[in-house]
């Protein structure tokens, strides 16, 4: 098998690394335990967490051994990176919660037996027992203030205002690095390109207090041509979690991505060689919507698993030929009396009703055949069945059932 490094380099994973050569010899010639950071902020993993955690994967099947850390201790401080606001502290009950959501949803990913199976840990096990003095003495000494201020996470947050209680989050996330090296023989971190300066502090830390080889790798994020992160929608994040983005949602994401990305993630959210994926991808005009429909079908297979992938193609599908016994469906509780932006709240098809008034004011909803050409329009209006289709624009098609 290739040495991991190249995979994850022909694939586009990764972004940023440091003394690349000896990291190549490295992981062809040891097995090597190495970790992913990941903060509990939610009870699912979100489109943001997928690359990270394929790289995992990719590693894993290398024979290196993942680590899946998990932040309880630094999600009661907040990390700075990427926001210009400050994170909202969380319970240690929340945190556990969380943190027990994550390893099923990594499990279709990694495993977490056999030989070089995961381990998942949790920083608030060392994080939470720190004597502060003994912490600054030990790990603050090798920190320079002037060099962390020059760090990207903390330039963005300095505009507005940065509290000491943030300023600590690079000397903890180095730390964590330290705890892993020293307990686990961790010798590699990886994550998010966002991540860089925190990643990179862990392992100068490493090697300057340890005297010993650590390595940073990150990875391209996954964005959208014009330089936006991929992954929202109208009802916010791209989660994992079926409950809070259903499989036909999440398929439908992958089904409607831009034609110049689609290549893009197939290398990066998919198994598939990349031969296949050339072949799939070699055409660039309306035969790119094959390509789109497998890339869909094979994400969702991922997250969701083969049944699941299967019904959301179906639901696609039939939405698309307006099958009326195949497309998705949702029963709403109420009467035909109703006014249609209600309703389409209660079908989950607009989060407000306000932007139901917005859609149907620009001419982007049907019921049926009929275009809905009034906020004030009752279903009844439109329909005498409790049974019909909800349009929305050209992709959202939804069979709803009054009552």
């Amino acid at each position: 098998m290739k040495n991991a490094f190249d995979i994850l380099q022909e694939r586009g994973f990764i972004k940023q690394t440091v003394y690349e050569d000896d990291l190549k010899h490295l992981l062809e010639t040891e097995s090597v335990p190495f970790y992913v950071g990941f903060d509990p902020t939610a009870d699912s993993l979100h489109i943001g967490h997928y690359i990270p955690i394929m790289a995992m994967a990719w590693m894993q099947k290398c024979g290196h051994k993942p680590i899946a850390l998990i932040g309880g201790g630094t999600a009661m401080i907040g990390d700075p990176s990427g926001r210009t606001d400050m994170r909202q502290m969380m319970t240690r009950e929340t945190i556990a919660h969380n943190c027990e959501c994550f390893r099923k949803q990594m499990g279709r990913f990694i495993r977490f037996e056999g030989e070089n199976g995961a381990t998942m840990v949790n920083n608030g096990d060392w994080l939470l027992k720190l004597n502060y003095v003994d912490f600054l003495r030990d790990i603050g000494t090798y920190f320079s203030v002037n060099e962390m201020l020059t760090a990207k996470c903390f330039k963005t947050r300095l505009e507005r205002g940065l509290s000491f209680l943030e300023f600590n989050y690079m000397l903890m996330q180095a730390y964590d690095f330290l705890v892993l090296f020293q307990q686990y023989g961790c010798k590699i971190q990886l994550g998010g390109n966002d991540q860089w300066s925190n990643i990179l502090a862990g392992a100068d830390l490493i090697r300057r207090k340890e005297r010993s080889d650590a390595f940073a790798m990150t990875f391209t994020l996954l964005e959208t041509s014009d330089g936006k992160k991929m992954g929202k929608t109208a009802k916010g994040a791209l989660w994992l979690d079926e409950n809070k983005t259903t499989p036909y949602e999440f398929y439908q994401y992958f089904r409607n991505v831009e034609d110049v990305k689609v290549e893009e993630c197939f290398r990066l959210l998919t198994f598939l060689e990349m031969d296949e994926i050339k072949e799939i991808c070699k055409y660039q005009d309306e035969r790119i919507n094959a390509a789109k429909k497998r890339l869909a079908f094979e994400v969702t297979k991922l997250v969701h698993g083969e049944e699941e992938a299967l019904k959301a193609q179906k639901q696609a599908e039939g939405a698309f030929s307006n099958d009326i016994d195949s497309m998705p469906s949702v029963n709403v509780s109420g009467d035909m009396s109703m006014p249609v932006v209600d309703m389409m709240v209660l079908a989950k098809v607009a989060s407000t009703k306000s932007e139901a008034r917005r859609l149907v004011e620009g001419g982007g909803v049907k019921i049926n055949d009929t275009k809905i050409s009034a906020v004030t329009t009752l279903v009844s209006e439109v329909t005498d069945k409790n049974e019909f289709v909800l349009h929305k624009g050209k992709k959202v098609h939804v069979k709803v059932v009054i009552a």
